[in-house]
């Protein structure tokens, strides 16, 4: 439990710039299993922004940027780079240079079109969802990690030295798989509960939240037959823009 705890903060140090006390103990070697409360974090950390923007009286645009924004600033970009750097190699047509472009530190235009694209679906829905975006913003968070974390357990790693290569390291399987996911309960009761949702709405967000994240892991995974660090970070970013855009359908 010790180690659960010190791990913990060194998924937030490794995700964010959350800064934290230097006399905390930190462990990075199953970071992996806190994605999804990492996630929980950031989304309750921009859930508080929009509601001081809102009270502020900002504009619904001015909002959704500022917002994006800070959700670019607080994961030090690292996600959003991903994106990038993962749509460069895509763009290629010949796969076996495609790992070799995605090391490239120069982004090409696919990469700036792709996170134009991302930032855009992103400032979009925020600035439709007029209600409860603090929770939309918790859920979208934890379930675009809850995806990535899924995409380290099920599919290979690409390189044998990465960024990335360490969070397939101690994780103890099926056990990490069901601690992770338990992000689940205090979602569905804050909006059963506190929300007032109907269950078929609950249900409705909640296959969009497995599905997206999913899908979105698995269609890297079918495009390079692995993952590596920026695909992880790609499967997080995509995620996010797909569970936000389908919320802001929804409801």
């Amino acid at each position: 439990m010790k180690n659960l705890i010190q791990s913990f903060f060194g998924a937030i140090l490794f995700y964010t710039i959350i800064p934290l006390p230097s006399f905390l103990p930190i462990n990075f070697s199953k970071i992996a299993v806190w994605l999804p409360w990492v996630g929980c974090l950031l989304g309750s950390i921009l859930g508080l922004i929009a509601y001081v923007l809102n009270i502020l009286g900002f504009s619904p645009l001015l909002q959704g940027v500022l917002i994006v924004a800070l959700w670019i600033y607080i994961t030090g970009g690292l996600h959003l780079d991903g994106v990038m750097d993962t749509a460069d190699g895509l763009a290629v047509t010949n796969p076996e240079k495609r790992l070799t472009v995605m090391t490239d530190s120069h982004t090409g235009a696919y990469g700036v079109m792709a996170g134009i694209i991302v930032i855009l679906l992103k400032v979009a829905s925020v600035m439709a969802i007029t209600e409860n975006l603090g929770f939309y913003l918790v859920f979208c968070a934890s379930w675009a990690r809850w995806g990535q974390f899924m995409s380290i357990v099920l599919y290979p790693y690409l390189k044998v030295e990465g960024k990335g290569a360490f969070l397939k390291k101690s994780l103890n399987l099926p056990f990490d798989i069901i601690f992770t996911s338990l992000f689940i309960i205090p979602l569905l009761l804050i909006e059963y509960f506190w929300l007032k949702s109907s269950l078929q709405l609950i249900i409705i967000e909640t296959l969009t939240g497995i599905i997206s994240s999913l899908l979105v892991g698995w269609w890297f995974y079918r495009q390079l037959k692995g993952h590596t660090g920026d695909t992880y970070g790609a499967t997080v970013e995509w995620s996010e823009a797909l569970i936000l855009t389908c919320i802001s359908i929804v409801i």
